[in-house]
Parts: C-alpha cells; sequence; structure tokens
C-alpha cells in the first residue's frame, strides 16, 4: 500500500487502542501518552518501507525489485523492527520515557501500537498484487493477495473522518476533511473512480463521522466502524477477485485446451468491487503466453482512467530458461517477475506494463561486468515455467 494509506490506518488504530485503556492520573500524561500511540502505530505502520534505503545495494532496477518488500518485510525481521522502533522513541522522546516509566498502560499500549502497526504493514502490502514473502527464511515464496488496489480511498475516508472529527483544533479538522473531499474529486476526475463509486464513498464517510461524533470525546464507536468496514470491504474484494480468476481461468482453458492456465493476476480498481485488470499466464510447454485486459463482473462500466486496451504477447519458454542458467541478472531478476515478457532486449514484468511513468520493472539484457552479490533468495514465481524449486532452497547463479 502507499504509504499515507499505511498513515492513516497507523493513526486510526493507535487513537483506538488509546481510547481503550485506562485513562492516565493527570492531563498532561494523558497528552503525552495520546500522542505517543497514534506517532508509535502510524510510524511502525510505515517502518518496514525503510528498506527503500537498500535499493541502491543492487543495479537497477533489481534493488527495488528485491530489496523493497524484502527483509524488513518478513515476521522474523518484524520483531527487532519493534525493538529498534521502542528504544529510538525511548531514546528520542523524554516525555514519552518518563511517563513509560510510571505507567503501566502507557507500556502495555506502546506494545500493542507497535506490534500491531507492523502486523498491518505486511497484511495490508499482501492484499494488492505486487506481493510479500512474510515466512522467509523458512519459506521463500511470494504470495499475493489480488485483492485491493495499492491506493484505495475507502481507507481514507472510512478511517480519515472520524480522525479528523476528534482533532483538537477547529482548523485541522476542517483541513482534513477538505484534503480528503479534494482527493475524492481528483480520483474521480481522472477516471479513477466512477461517480457511484465516489457517492458511495461519501455515504460512507458520512456515517463513519457520524458514529464518532455520537460516541463523544473518549468514544470510539465511530473508528471502530470505520475499522470494521475496512475489513468487511478487503473480505467483499476477496471474493470477487476469486470468483474472477476461477472464470477466468476457466475461460481461457476452454479457449485453448492444449495450454495450461500457470497464473492469474488480479489488480483491483479502487472503491470498485465488480471492475478488474488482470494478466493471465498460460503455457503448452515451448511457448507461454500472457493476456491482458479488464474484467468487469456484471453488466458494468469501469472506470476509463485504469482501463487498458485487451493485448496478448507471447514468448518461449526455452528462451527464457536458457536466459536464467546464462545470465546471472536475469537470474536474479526472475525471483521477482511474476508475469515475465522478453522483447526487444528488455524482461519486464507485464502486470506494470501500463503504468503512468513506465514499466519500472525492465532490465535491459546485455553483458555485465559482474554478476551482483547479495542476491536476496526469494523463490522463483514462475518456478513453474522453468521447472525448478519455488523455495529458498533453490540457489541461484
Amino acid at each position: 500500500m502507499d504509504n499515507l494509506t499505511h498513515s492513516i490506518i497507523g493513526f486510526g488504530v493507535g487513537e483506538v487502542v488509546h481510547r481503550g485503556l485506562p485513562a492516565e492520573p493527570g492531563t498532561l500524561a494523558q497528552r503525552v501518552r495520546h500522542r505517543l500511540l497514534l506517532v508509535s502505530c502510524a510510524l511502525a505502520s510505515n517502518f518496514p518501507d525503510l528498506d527503500l534505503f537498500l535499493t541502491r545495494l543492487l543495479p537497477d532496477p533489481l534493488g527495488y525489485l528485491l530489496n523493497h518488500r524484502g527483509h524488513t518485510h518478513t515476521v522474523l525481521w518484524a520483531v527487532p523492527q519493534a525493538v529498534l522502533l521502542a528504544a529510538l522513541l525511548w531514546l528520542c522522546w523524554p516525555a514519552a520515557r518518563a511517563l513509560l516509566r510510571d505507567s503501566r498502560a502507557a507500556r502495555l499500549g506502546l506494545a500493542i501500537s507497535v506490534s500491531v502497526g507492523l502486523a498491518l504493514h505486511l497484511l495490508m502490502d499482501f492484499t494488492n498484487s505486487y506481493g510479500v514473502h512474510p515466512w522467509y527464511p523458512f519459506d521463500g515464496r511470494w504470495l499475493y493477495g489480488d485483492m485491493v488496489f495499492i491506493i484505495e480511498p475507502l481507507f481514507w475516508v472510512a478511517i480519515g473522518v472520524p480522525m479528523a472529527l476528534i482533532m483538537r483544533w477547529r482548523w485541522l479538522r476542517v483541513t482534513g476533511l477538505l484534503a480528503l473531499f479534494a482527493a475524492l474529486v481528483l480520483f474521480a476526475a481522472r477516471g479513477y473512480i466512477g461517480w457511484m463509486s465516489f457517492a458511495a464513498l461519501l455515504l460512507i464517510a458520512a456515517v463513519c463521522g457520524a458514529a464518532q461524533w455520537r460516541a463523544g470525546e473518549r468514544g470510539r464507536g465511530g473508528l471502530l466502524l470505520a475499522l470494521g468496514v475496512s475489513v468487511g470491504f478487503i473480505a467483499v474484494q476477496g471474493v470477487a477477485s476469486h470468483k474472477g480468476r476461477a472464470w477466468l481461468t476457466e475461460e481461457l482453458e476452454r479457449a485453448d485446451p492444449a495450454s495450461r492456465v500457470l497464473d492469474v493476476a488480479m489488480t483491483a480498481f479502487p472503491s470498485q468491487p465488480l471492475c478488474w485488470a488482470y494478466v493471465s499466464i498460460e503455457s503448452n510447454g515451448t511457448r507461454y503466453r500472457l493476456r491482458r485486459g479488464v474484467l468487469p463482473l456484471g453488466a458494468v462500466a469501469c472506470p476509463a482512467g485504469l482501463s487498458a486496451a485487451p493485448e496478448t504477447v507471447s514468448g518461449s519458454v526455452q528462451e527464457l530458461r536458457a536466459l536464467k542458467a546464462s545470465d546471472c541478472q536475469v537470474d536474479a531478476w526472475l525471483r521477482f517477475g511474476r508475469m515475465p515478457i522478453l522483447a526487444n532486449g528488455e524482461l519486464s514484468d507485464y502486470r506494470f506494463a501500463t503504468t503512468p511513468r513506465g514499466n519500472f520493472t525492465t532490465l535491459r539484457i546485455g553483458p555485465a561486468a559482474s554478476c551482483p552479490q547479495g542476491i536476496p533468495a526469494w523463490g522463483y514465481p514462475r518456478a513453474d515455467l522453468f521447472g525448478v524449486s519455488s523455495d529458498i532452497r533453490t540457489k541461484g547463479n
């Protein structure tokens, strides 16, 4: 997910944790704990993305593809991240340090906020089609949720509106609400969401905001409703994605019985469970074929801003296998590529062929001065295409 979404979710959960704990004995202590839990949960919800600083350890595009959503996005590495974040807060925030010494509720709240924030980061990143490998080093396979668009405005309005309404200063409340409304208008104007979705999002924002307003100064009804709406939305998206993938797989196999469908990557449209972009990969043993298109689940018109014309490309299984065996950079790239296509001397992931700034996964095939060192041992997403093990026991060149 984008970091704005991670932050909004972290602030919302931190607020829920704070309001669910017994109040501190003094106003100042209560205020410090409030800030501490909001900041700690929001930071924890973003902390794993510090691996972006590691992207320069490998040449482009391998650095980003293999080191982002890398080790910091694993359950094992969540533990030292939690300890590091708690230690930084302790060392850099004297008022919070004094509170934590005296308050058991503050210590419990900090532990919950940091732990839940880190867990939410991994879970939210899992929901989209980019993927994570959370069980490394025990299992290096990529896991793809294929459920939620990487920038999802429903989380912004469902959680953001109650959070805006509980801000202390009126100008901050107004600014926050106007910013959320402007973001929705921009999404609709650019064709990223339909106007029916726009109206539904406004309704969700109004209901969650009203629930929080009625909950009172210490209540959390609106926030809990917002989190419930978010979980329900993800569940609906998951069901729709599963049904769409199953239907598409059946249709592809009926159209070409000689080929086997290896995978279908489903990418959600924002706030529209009935609209999906897909990339499929099929193989008949010697050739493989990639198809791209938009799949509406029913008689709906999908937003134009994220729609792309249907397209089919193909490649040679043997050529890809030969490149993997002979080119160490290609072998490293294939630890990321879910939908690989080789064309014009370039290898790229077809999932990202229509991104506005071009395909950031593109690797130019050519002689390398030396093989890159420190390649993470993620499993090969397309191990089924080259007949190798997909787990971490597979060794690269």
